[in-house]
């Protein structure tokens, strides 16, 4: 996992609920955690494009129902900047189930998928249709 090269607003806070766009059977993730994220006191951790989260399955296949999972945020509806200038909103928020290394589980991504999260997790570039 590299270092990010823009400034990623946070926009997906703990317990929302995201929508999993690859081929596994899980449909939406209900946000647990956030892995490395260290924040203050009294503050509710939150996620961007490119981080690792810790997810609980809501709803898919029997296989997926109730499990715990890790999974990697691709598109997110808050805009953020890049270091370039633009900025960047998608609309919707949506992630990939991935393995402890932050390989895809699946073998297909629908949808566009930022690039900060194909800098970071270079595998997810190797599965994804078409990056932004």
């Amino acid at each position: 996992m590299k270092a990010l090269k823009a400034k990623v607003t946070r926009g997906i806070p703990v317990n929302s609920l995201i929508e999993c766009v690859d081929n596994t059977g899980a449909k939406i993730l209900n946000v647990i955690a956030v892995m490395g994220y260290k924040g203050v006191k009294r503050r509710m951790p939150a996620c961007g494009v490119g981080d690792m989260i810790v997810c609980s399955v809501k709803t898919g296949t029997v296989k997926w129902r109730k499990q715990v999972v890790k999974a990697v945020v691709i598109r997110q509806k808050k805009e953020y900047r890049r270091s370039n200038g633009i900025r960047v909103s998608f609309e919707d928020n949506a992630a990939i189930l991935v393995n402890e290394r932050g390989e895809p589980v699946g073998s297909q991504i629908k949808g566009p998928v930022a690039r900060e999260a194909v800098d970071r997790f270079s595998v997810i570039g190797k599965v994804a249709s078409f990056v932004i």
